[in-house]
């Protein structure tokens, strides 16, 4: 399983926020600077994110873009799900019945414990934990 481009710049766009102070705005253009994101990418996935309701957006001299929520509470897993939508390894994680073994494949199991593995770790991580950590190293 791979993200795709458009999450990757949307978790170092969130990323670059909750590194700002409480209320603090970026401009989008400081966040692609910044986070080496292409301009016009960034502005689809601002949007993304603003619909998500992990970001507020304001124009004007003093707008700028900023967290809607405490870093603490915005964790990886939104983000990425915000882009790309629920993680899925394999199509039968959604729906058995995707293979034509359906409830009775042997590797069925295996995804699917993978698939809540991944899952409960990026849910686990928040921003909070990102910005700390890179903080320290």
């Amino acid at each position: 399983m791979q993200i795709t481009r458009q999450a990757d710049y949307a978790l170092r766009a969130i990323y670059y926020l909750a590194q700002l102070g409480p209320n603090q705005r970026a401009a989008t253009s400081e966040i692609a600077e910044q986070q080496h994101i292409p301009p016009s990418f960034l502005a689809k996935i601002i949007s993304q994110l603003s619909i998500a309701g992990l970001i507020h957006t304001s124009r004007g001299a003093r707008g700028g873009v900023s967290l809607a929520k405490p870093p603490h509470e915005i964790t990886v897993l939104e983000v990425v799900e915000a882009i790309d939508g629920p993680i899925m390894l394999n199509e039968c994680t959604q729906s058995p019945s995707a293979c034509p073994f359906g409830e009775n494949c042997a590797l069925r199991p295996i995804w699917c414990e993978a698939k809540e593995e991944l899952v409960d770790r990026l849910r686990r991580a928040t921003f909070a934990n990102v910005a700390a950590t890179s903080a320290v190293g």
